[in-house]
């Protein structure tokens, strides 16, 4: 038959040429209008990057029914091009083709996959118009469109409204407000679902531990952690990696090690989060240990492993051995070569141990333009051993990269009072007038910096 030798051509198909060949025999044959032809040859041209192929099964189909575009959409759904489900949806809609409550769940999707809040909303609207606003799977989806453009004021207004409610609607929720950073609201809604008598899956406790970990909440990680134990569920990759992480973010670094030893499945992230807790920890001789373990089992470090590895002896004042693990960096020894992150991690490290001519030397040599972020750790680390000049140099170069930022000029003015140069003071503050800026010390953008680099201008 046939449609059978299609399938089979489908199946195997592994070039572009290929695919327009069946293109053109599914033409032929009329064979595009058949729904099990047209999802193989919808997955096998997006196999194959191929979009604007799948895309013809519905243009050149006479009297296309709504089961026949849900399809469509479902398959497309996956698509890397975010407006290729919502083509199709628009062609329903010139074409008079009623969605139904099965069309909007892949469609939002889509709209989730690719932040479109705009198209998201509107397609809001025809749902409420077609009479689609209480299904349960239309407004999961629903939720997530407006949890992944981070409007959660939208996603909580949906929430509210909505009749009936399930762990993915909870979850959702959950993991919305822990990606807009609202961590507190995270762990409230987390109660709430408790109160609610909804019980949680894996998805649930992983974005609640995460919210845990980025608020500091450890009673509410032990419980959960608790709960995990009483129900007697297994800790995978995911669940037991994020438990670690959470413990280590805490200062539970202990119990998280014990978590990370009780794992049967561990990956790269597992042993990242072990390393950054130790690193948080100040344990830094501990956390180079566990890094050669992880090498010697075989666990290939990623570009985070080497930044947190750089941190942790940042943070416990390993300089030397911070040096040989940059210099193994530099040789390639892991498989890459030094980010913007490493040398920041590496100029921050040579700045807390006083090495402040090793650190401007290693800024002046590398491969990037510096950013804020390195000047403002030299600048904070010369401040702390008294070199002017040098702080000087760097604050100079903030106020080059955001001429905007009074605490620039508050900290040069600062450098210059405390150097004698009075009529470069006046000199600050006269050019601090000219562009509008007042002496707001709020206003600095460093990250990590301590206020008393500032003074008290």
């Amino acid at each position: 038959m046939i449609s059978n030798r299609i399938l089979y051509f489908l199946h195997s198909c592994v070039s572009a040429s290929q695919i327009h060949q069946i293109q053109a025999q599914l033409i032929l044959q009329s064979l595009h209008t058949n729904p099990t032809i047209a999802n193989s040859f919808i997955k096998s041209c997006l196999a194959l990057g191929l979009s604007k192929n799948a895309h013809f099964v519905l243009t050149y189909h006479p009297e296309p029914h709504v089961f026949f575009c849900n399809s469509v959409i479902r398959a497309l759904c996956h698509s890397k091009i975010p407006d290729i489900p919502f083509s199709i949806y628009r062609h329903m809609h010139k074409n008079s083709i009623l969605p139904n409550n099965y069309t909007f769940p892949f469609l939002f999707k889509s709209l989730a996959d690719f932040h479109e809040l705009n198209l998201g909303q509107m397609v809001h609207g025809h749902v409420i118009k077609l009479g689609h606003g209480d299904d349960i799977y239309v407004q999961n989806s629903l939720l997530s469109v407006y949890a992944s453009c981070g409007r959660m004021g939208l996603c909580r207004q949906v929430f509210d409204e909505m009749r009936e409610r399930d762990v993915v609607s909870w979850t959702v929720l959950i993991t919305g407000y822990r990606s807009a950073r609202k961590y507190d609201d995270a762990l409230i809604t987390f109660e709430q679902m408790q109160y609610a008598g909804v019980e949680p899956n894996r998805v649930t406790m992983v974005n609640a531990l995460a919210a845990c970990a980025s608020f500091g909440a450890i009673e509410m990680g032990v419980w959960i952690h608790d709960f995990l134990r009483r129900k007697g569920w297994e800790l995978d990759v995911i669940l037991g990696t994020t438990l670690v992480d959470m413990y280590g973010k805490c200062g539970r670094i202990e119990e998280g090690l014990s978590v990370f030893r009780s794992m049967k499945e561990k990956n790269v992230y597992t042993w990242n989060a072990v390393i950054n807790g130790l690193a948080l920890a100040e344990s830094g001789k501990e956390a180079v240990w566990w890094f050669n373990r992880m090498v010697q089992e075989g666990f290939k470090p990623d570009d985070v492993t080497l930044v947190e590895l750089l941190c942790a002896c940042s943070h416990s004042g390993l300089v030397d051995t911070g040096r040989k693990i940059f210099t193994s960096l530099l040789e390639g020894r892991y498989g890459f070569l030094p980010a913007a992150k490493h040398y920041a991690c590496m100029i921050d490290l040579l700045g807390r141990a006083g090495c402040l001519d090793d650190a401007f030397s290693l800024i002046r040599k590398m491969p990037f333009e510096p950013t804020k972020s390195m000047w403002g750790s030299l600048l904070t680390c010369c401040r702390t051993y008294g070199n002017l000049e040098l702080s000087e140099y760097a604050a100079k170069k903030l106020v080059e990269l955001e001429p905007e930022n009074s605490a620039y000029y508050v900290v040069l003015s600062n450098l210059y009072a405390e150097m004698g140069r009075w009529d470069d003071v006046v000199k600050m503050r006269d050019l601090m007038k000219d562009r509008g800026l007042k002496k707001d010390l709020g206003s600095s953008s460093l990250e990590h910096e301590p206020r008393e680099l500032f003074g008290n201008y």
